[in-house]
């Protein structure tokens, strides 16, 4: 056990993330080099915050009506009538774009007797919302322009009995909607997000591969497991050798968090440090064995940079774009930010991911895992429509997802342990979780986030 400091103030030995980047040759983005590090406590994390039926019905009345939520992609609605049906837990919200090519969202409910005008999940075009129930029909902006046996209906007009609209707005490319016509608006919702993603310019993005998996555990441990890179040793195949990364953990008023950590860099924890020739050979096992001799690194240089040109040189080819502006930070490293409640975004070059979580609607045991990459568009090709989103139930390895690459094992590594998890969260004697003070503080964030809106 290492010397006890006071709570809050420990850090790995070593430099530290920021200190690590400032090696690099090419100049950090200026908010890779801030520290928002806040100690929030230490009390144990209850489990029935994640088993209790009773919690969970507190988080869909409290909390999931009233915060910004992405629904989808604008690219998933690029078109009058294009539609796409957001769900989270009973909510149910259909997003479209109207004759205008403005995106409205309504409740996914008609207004006779409140049938499912579209099925969960369900995506397309339509002229119209027509409920399969008893054929009312609702215009692309919502209005009840179709009213069979109007006769009957004498209470009933457009003003009354329209689609019911709920908060839409977009940022990046994303869509987002908030069931609660009160809330902040999604600019205060999202704090530091659009300032420190300046450089980034996600809304010029696509969709290449998307994925939902089911998984065996509550929704919120399920986002937990991305939230620290303190697993990394145990649960990753090579994690003791060469993926110890070093990290900076941020928490940023009153959604954002985030964490970085490096890719290819010597860790100052490593018993022995390897030479930065062997980090190379590290970094390019991970482009498969048609990928060439592995480049030496020159005397005074880094793996790093050396690595980060060949990736800004292969993307740039494969994408028609120039990525030379992009900084060694920007390209390697593992840039992972959180909004809550349930949206990540990682904006670097070569880990292109947006993550979003949900909760079973009927079993706090299980949740669901949206997993979308996102590749920079072509200047001068309009960008391939969003492709099917392959569907894996809990069984069923990333790996299937062709999309992913070497990712989908790493995927299936830090899922692996969520069943397990969930047994022990309904067998372990102490009653709640011990988190570390630096490296899990983004998890005690989530909670105290959730807990002001149930508290409320």
């Amino acid at each position: 056990m290492s010397e006890k400091l006071a709570p809050g103030q420990a850090r790995a030995p070593g430099h530290t993330y920021q200190e690590a980047i400032l090696k690099d040759a090419s100049e950090p983005p200026a908010p890779f080099l801030e520290n928002s590090y806040e100690f929030l406590g230490d009390d144990d994390i209850p489990y029935t915050n994640y088993t209790s039926p009773e919690y969970a019905e507190a988080e869909m009345e409290k909390m999931w009506p009233r915060v910004w939520q992405m629904a989808c992609r604008q690219e998933h609605i690029p078109e009058p009538g294009d539609y796409q049906v957001y769900d989270i837990g009973h909510l149910s919200a259909i997003v479209t774009r109207t004759e205008s090519m403005q995106i409205k969202a309504y409740i996914n409910a008609c207004m006779h007797r409140g049938t499912a005008l579209k099925s969960p999940g369900d995506n397309g075009y339509c002229a119209s919302f027509r409920c399969p129930f008893h054929g009312w029909v609702y215009s692309l902006d919502g209005e009840l322009i179709e009213l069979p046996e109007d006769w009957d209906f004498p209470h009933v007009s457009r003003e009354s009995h329209s689609l019911r609209e709920i908060l839409v707005d977009t940022w990046g490319g994303f869509v987002f909607v908030n069931f609660d016509t009160g809330a902040e608006s999604l600019a205060d919702f999202l704090g530091v997000l659009p300032e420190h993603f300046k450089e980034f310019n996600i809304e010029d993005r696509y969709i290449e591969t998307q994925v939902c998996k089911r998984l065996p555990v509550n929704w919120k441990a399920a986002e937990e497991a991305f939230m620290e890179a303190y697993h990394v040793k145990e649960t990753h195949a090579g994690g003791r050798d060469f993926s110890e990364p070093v990290t900076t953990y941020d928490v940023y008023p009153k959604n954002v968090n985030r964490f970085i950590h490096t890719v290819g860099s010597v860790n100052p924890r490593m018993p022995v440090p390897p030479t930065e020739q062997e980090l190379m050979e590290a970094l390019w096992g991970r482009r498969g064995p048609d990928a060439g001799d592995c480049p030496q690194v020159p005397e005074g240089a880094t793996a790093r940079d050396i690595y980060a040109g060949v990736v800004k040189q292969k993307l740039g080819q494969q994408y028609g774009q120039d990525f030379s502006h992009y900084s060694t930070a920007q390209t390697l490293d593992s840039i992972e930010y959180f909004v809550f409640p349930n949206f990540f975004i990682f904006p670097g070059l070569s880990l292109p991911m947006a993550y979003r979580f949900r909760p079973d609607p009927n079993n706090p045991d299980f949740s669901y895992f949206d997993l979308y990459f996102l590749r920079p568009r072509h200047p001068d090709k309009a960008p391939p429509p969003p492709p099917e989103t392959v569907m894996l139930d809990v069984g069923d390895s990333y790996t299937k997802a062709e999309g992913l690459g070497f990712l989908g094992a790493v995927y299936d590594q830090d899922t692996d342990n969520m069943a397990a998890q969930t047994r022990g969260f309904k067998t372990c004697a102490k009653g709640g979780q011990t988190l570390g003070n630096y490296q899990e503080v983004r998890i005690r964030h989530l909670h105290q986030r959730i807990a002001d809106y149930l508290d409320a």
